[in-house]
């Protein structure tokens, strides 16, 4: 994992960015001043994928990488409503690779599972580009650790694997914490997860009565709709006040604290709406402060459920 592993070697641990709102609720002036700052931080791992924004979001990511394109790494996903299908991979990674205005594209996700087509072909299909060099790297999204190795089973059958795995990971979504983070830990698997402030509920600002996509979008209001994760984003910004800093801040570095080495994916609709996201890429958790701030919320039992094992 050439570049990759320079990646996750890094300390304090790196961090990437999501383009999901470049050419949405940012406009393409907003979503150069949120790449401009995520260069001037460190940041050279971007992620977008076929769905975002009716394909802007890779059209604009394209045309700001385009300048430095050997010094990052850009990651997309094939097409979410499609399925694994060969033809739909093709289909969308050519489209892909036409926005981004790439003829390589660093990492290519599945960006879920699908139980219509067989591993056999969806492991073909994407051993087949690597082969051919429009892809260097595999990688899944939405899968659960049962899924991830049944594919890695089928992928070694092609000469290839999953290198890198894109879960949702936050301090009120923990249930990475009972098999995708070990399963990454025991099997060189990158996990770098999305959403690590919780479709913004970690920021505080619904707390104070802000609007945004936990109000607006059916999906994230039910996603994150229980009382007791509200309460955990009360219990973090007073924690975050009593420390000096933001919310924001504090949950970025705690998703990047855990030990299976995550690369979280930092994201926003403006640059100063980032940078106390961005400002958690220097904050350093001792072990007082990340077991701290993890007991705000409920660590999910085991795989097996022993309790008394734990």
């Amino acid at each position: 994992m050439t570049k990759l592993s320079t990646i996750s070697g890094n300390t304090p641990p790196p961090f990437a960015f999501g383009a999901m709102q470049f050419g949405g609720k940012a406009d393409e002036a907003q979503s150069r001043a949120m790449y401009d700052a995520c260069r001037g931080a460190g940041i050279g791992f971007f992620d977008t994928a076929h769905a975002y924004t009716e394909g802007a979001s890779e059209t604009l990511l394209g045309k700001f990488a385009a300048a430095e394109r050997n010094d990052l790494i850009i990651a997309t996903k094939a097409s979410y409503s499609g399925g694994a299908s060969r033809s739909n991979i093709l289909a969308s990674f050519d489209e892909s690779r036409k926005r981004l205005g790439m003829d390589v594209v660093d990492l290519l996700y599945m960006h879920r599972w699908d139980d219509g087509t067989p591993l056999e072909e969806t492991f073909e299909t994407l051993a087949e580009l690597q082969s051919k060099g429009a892809i260097r790297y595999i990688g899944v999204s939405n899968y659960a650790a049962w899924q991830v190795m049944k594919a890695q089973a089928v992928a070694a059958g092609f000469g290839t694997r999953i290198d890198v795995i894109q879960p949702m990971y936050n301090l009120v979504k923990r249930q990475a914490e009972v098999e995708i983070l070990p399963m990454c830990a025991s099997e060189d698997i990158l996990p770098v997860p999305y959403s690590p402030l919780g479709g913004g509920l970690l920021t505080g600002k619904y707390a104070a009565g802000e609007a945004g996509r936990l109000t607006e979008n059916d999906m994230y209001s039910k996603r994150y709709g229980v009382p007791a994760m509200h309460q955990t984003a009360r219990d973090l910004a007073a924690l975050a006040a009593d420390l000096g800093t933001d919310p924001a801040t504090l949950a970025v570095a705690w998703v990047a604290r855990h030990p299976a080495g995550p690369v979280p994916i930092l994201s926003a609709s403006s640059a100063p709406q980032l940078a106390p996201s961005l400002a958690g890429m220097g904050y350093a958790l001792d072990d007082a402060l990340y077991a701290r701030i993890s007991a705000l919320s409920p660590t999910p039992p085991p795989a097996t459920d022993r309790l008394e094992e734990a």
